[in-house]
């Protein structure tokens, strides 16, 4: 199936339509590269008519926007830090902040204990600020990927994150590392539970993105650390399917 005939809930059917994979384009780092996301943050405890739970899931974007990028993520994954450099800024500048796109956040921790770590530090953050300020999830989320380093070399252990976390105004690294201490076991439920749902929908690496449109219930999967022609492509495909 191409991506010129996008499937109807093809997602949730499982028969996904992939643009692309990990690494398949290099690019040079965008001049919007530090445009502003945070101040479009928003939280939700619906369910997307996908399946997803957005409960606990930063969410990029007004919450009346037509169309839902659903972005699974690793903090360890190097295409994911690239599709946040490179690509992100233009999306947003494009589709996001005109109203016309809103991007889902879900941690799908692909490369081992530390990227559980992250994952679970992020929900722990982002349950921190959402109802008060949640702009500073995205800073922080930002402060993150600019200190990632080699998969598994240490540089997401915990320690290494309550020292982000202090760098970040509005953050409280001592209460990241209260909810680690107390709330970590719950978390890496939830987050386990969100890999699952992922994967049986044909979601198996990051970073992984569904196009959806909630009115016709079409959608569209793109993989890797796409330049921001294909997610145009598909977002027009998707809008006019």
């Amino acid at each position: 199936m191409s991506f010129d005939q996008p499937s109807r809930r093809a997602f949730v059917a499982g028969s996904v339509v992939t643009v692309g994979a990990g690494g398949a384009y290099y690019f040079t780092r965008s001049d919007e590269a530090t445009h502003d996301l945070s101040p479009t943050l928003h939280s939700s405890s619906a369910t997307s008519s996908l399946g997803v739970d957005l409960s606990g899931k930063p969410i990029v974007g007004s919450p009346e926007a037509p169309l839902e990028i659903f972005y699974w993520t690793d903090f360890q994954c190097p295409f994911c830090e690239r599709f946040e450099r490179e690509t992100f800024p233009n999306l947003a500048r494009k589709y996001v902040e005109p109203g016309n796109v809103r991007v889902v956040v879900i941690s799908l921790p692909y490369f081992g204990t530390d990227s559980m770590t992250a994952a679970v530090a992020g929900k722990c953050v982002w349950n921190q600020v959402r109802d008060e300020d949640p702009s500073t999830y995205w800073d922080w989320h930002t402060a993150v990927f600019d200190n990632q380093g080699e998969k598994n070399s240490g540089w997401a252990s915990a320690e290494n994150l309550f020292e982000y976390t202090r760098s970040v105004s509005g953050v409280d690294a001592d209460a990241l590392k209260s909810c680690l201490d107390d709330r970590r076991p719950s978390l890496e439920k939830e987050i386990t539970g969100d890999a699952e749902q992922a994967r049986s929908s044909g979601v198996t690496g990051t970073p992984t993105f569904v196009v959806f449109d909630p009115t016709s219930e079409t959608a569209g999967t793109l993989v890797g650390a796409q330049p921001v022609e294909r997610f145009e492509e598909a977002i027009n495909r998707i809008k006019n399917g």
